[in-house]
């Protein structure tokens, strides 16, 4: 495939040396289109669409009207212009500095016989390969960002796509709850109420999860204070709410991965609950639930003031609520212990603030 011929506009006031340039450099394989001022170089340049095109200028510098620099300076304002060799007479080293600072790719001293046109060749040869990188960088950053808003737009679709899903579940969800919630109240039998109950404040454990995901700015983390609150108060609307008007939570401000945060409130439920049944037998109590940070550990501790191992365990308890407390422990990895000091009943679950890595286990039962 043949390549295209480049074009060199030739800007002097020089009609003799003009032909010269014209004569070598088209034996050299260029087209040569000549300006006799600063002002019709200009002109050229600005109509180089209709023209064919302008790749690389030859720009004398002294010249009557615009002289070289003052016409440098407004082809460097020309969007897309081409880049231009400075050619004087002059031995002047400050000139050069100067066009090489105003923009020119090149310099070279001319002489009046022509001498100076394979140097000129070889300083448009270089202007055109510099252009030619420039173009290939410039088209490359161009697709780079063009990449970068493609993710950016496709980052910003994915995420809100999560959040309306997150949103969706998140009321599907609090409807089986708010569901769970009238049949328990309307159910005759204690054991029934009570089923109903522990299942709707598991259910509502998970819906709040992916609430907070709907609204929280990050949807890889939750933040654990601000779910407790939730979950609790949703608690606190359940059938047994009227035996938990002094249930407090004290939370600090700790993100963790939403299916830790799932087992972390199905924990906080089920104990709660458990406080609610056993340890207050004539009415409410106290229940606190806290959650703090020890260097790289959480401790979450369920507390209340009630009648602790004195009283003997129900005959009608299933041993439910243990074994989804130790499964969730499982899935925390996580230590429960049951602390012995308490004249109530505390139950403290000790775990990661990230998960440990695979094969390294330190979850102890439920006690």
């Amino acid at each position: 495939m043949n390549q295209r011929t480049p074009t060199l506009l030739y800007i002097d006031d020089d009609d003799a040396l003009a032909r010269l340039v014209d004569r070598g450099l088209t034996r050299r394989g260029y087209k040569v289109v000549h300006a006799a001022s600063g002002e019709e170089g200009l002109e050229r340049i600005r109509g180089a669409e209709t023209d064919g095109g302008i790749d690389v200028v030859a720009l004398d510098q002294y010249m009557p009207g615009l002289d070289g620099l003052e016409t440098l300076e407004q082809i460097m304002a020309i969007p897309g212009a081409p880049p231009v060799v400075f050619v004087t007479a002059s031995q002047d080293s400050s000139i050069a500095v100067t066009a090489l600072k105003a923009g020119a790719v090149d310099y070279l001293v001319k002489d009046v016989k022509g001498d100076f046109i394979p140097l000129l060749h070889v300083a448009a040869d270089g202007a055109l390969r510099q252009a030619e990188l420039q173009k290939a960088r410039d088209e490359a950053e161009a697709e780079v960002h063009a990449s970068r808003d493609r993710y950016a737009a496709l980052a910003a679709e994915r995420e809100l796509l999560l959040r309306e899903v997150n949103h969706r579940v998140g009321n599907s969800l609090q409807i089986i709850a708010s569901l769970l919630h009238l049949q328990a109240s309307s159910a005759a039998q204690e054991e029934v109420k009570a089923a109903l109950t522990n299942a709707m404040g598991r259910v509502a454990a998970v819906a709040q999860v992916h609430r907070r995901l709907y609204t929280s700015q990050d949807l890889k983390s939750v933040v654990l204070n601000q779910y407790l609150d939730s979950l609790l108060e949703d608690l606190r609307r359940s059938a047994e709410g009227n035996r938990m008007s002094r249930l407090t939570v004290k939370a600090e401000p700790i993100e963790i991965d939403p299916d830790r945060a799932v087992a972390v409130g199905i924990i906080v439920n089920e104990l709660v609950m458990n406080a609610v049944k056993y340890a207050y037998p004539d009415g409410a109590g106290p229940i606190h639930v806290e959650l703090t940070s020890q260097d790289d550990d959480l401790l979450l501790s369920i507390t209340d003031e009630g009648v602790g191992d004195k009283v003997k365990a129900d005959p009608r308890s299933t041993g439910m609520g243990q074994r989804i407390v130790a499964a969730m422990a499982t899935k925390l990895d996580a230590s429960v212990e049951r602390d012995p000091a308490h004249s109530g009943t505390r139950i403290v679950l000790r775990f990661r603030r990230v998960p440990a890595a695979p094969g390294k286990t330190s979850t102890a039962a439920a006690s």
